[in-house]
């Protein structure tokens, strides 16, 4: 009888997402310039982002003449941020942190794809999000929000495959009137659309595929991306959205 192969346990440290990603959700680079338009103009203006992962969006920000400084807990991101800035000639600040502890205040604020940093249930995420940052601006500051709503509602085989409930997620006219509820008056509107999911997804994927080339017996990453796959194709595609919402604290 031939000697089954025997598989081992790998160590499985993913490649860092900036190496295939210009920003860490579905957001092309034409929205990105289009969002920092409705921010208004930047000159000067104290910029924060809270959750900014590698601070892709922050740094055009500032490209554009504001004043930026940017949070995250990812110290890996927040290095890779600091070589972009240099490379680009960028004068930034980027911290390695707790964002949703971050105290000061600022003329805009973004939080794309980030209102988990101020904890509790998920369902209370985005309410938490708005009234923290709601103390963090000054009067006539904007928030830039990034946040999932439900572009149609889920069905129970669709919520089955996806690691988050149906009511971790509203439709967009319940996160606009969530953002009202706090405050806030609504200049801007706009959605990802299905190309920018796609290519977020895929892209987001390239890091786990090479490595599972090279390491084919890590069955555990492989569960992974299977998992991953299913959860997005048979989950949220077309089903989960990407509120992009400029708001306004009077």
């Amino acid at each position: 009888m031939p000697r089954q192969r025997r598989r081992t346990t790998l160590p499985t440290v993913m490649p860092p997402l900036f190496e295939d990603l210009d920003f860490n959700g579905p957001l092309s680079s034409a929205r990105a310039d289009q969002l920092l338009t409705t921010l208004g103009p930047l000159e000067g203006r104290r910029v924060v982002d809270l959750g900014c992962g590698w601070g892709e969006l922050l740094l055009r920000a500032v490209a554009r003449g504001a004043v930026g400084h940017g949070v995250d807990l990812d110290a890996a991101a927040i290095e890779h941020g600091r070589a972009t800035a240099e490379a680009r000639g960028l004068a930034v600040t980027l911290e390695v942190g707790d964002a949703g502890a971050w105290t000061g205040s600022a003329d805009v604020v973004i939080v794309n794809g980030a209102t988990h940093v101020w904890g509790g249930d998920p369902v209370d995420h985005t309410a938490n999000a708005l009234r923290a940052v709601h103390e963090l601006l000054r009067p006539g500051g904007r928030l830039l929000l990034g946040e999932g709503f439900w572009q149609v509602p889920p069905s129970a085989e669709r919520l089955a495959v996806m690691p988050m409930v149906r009511e971790e997620y509203r439709s967009m006219a319940e996160l606009v009137d969530l953002a009202l509820d706090h405050g806030y008056q609504l200049l801007h509107l706009s959605q990802a659309t299905l190309d920018e999911w796609d290519d977020f997804e895929s892209r987001h994927a390239l890091g786990r595929q090479r490595w599972l080339q090279a390491n084919p017996d890590a069955t555990d990453v492989a569960a992974r991306a299977a998992a991953h796959r299913t959860a997005w194709l048979r989950g949220w595609r077309e089903v989960l959205g990407m509120a992009y919402l400029t708001l306004l604290k009077p």
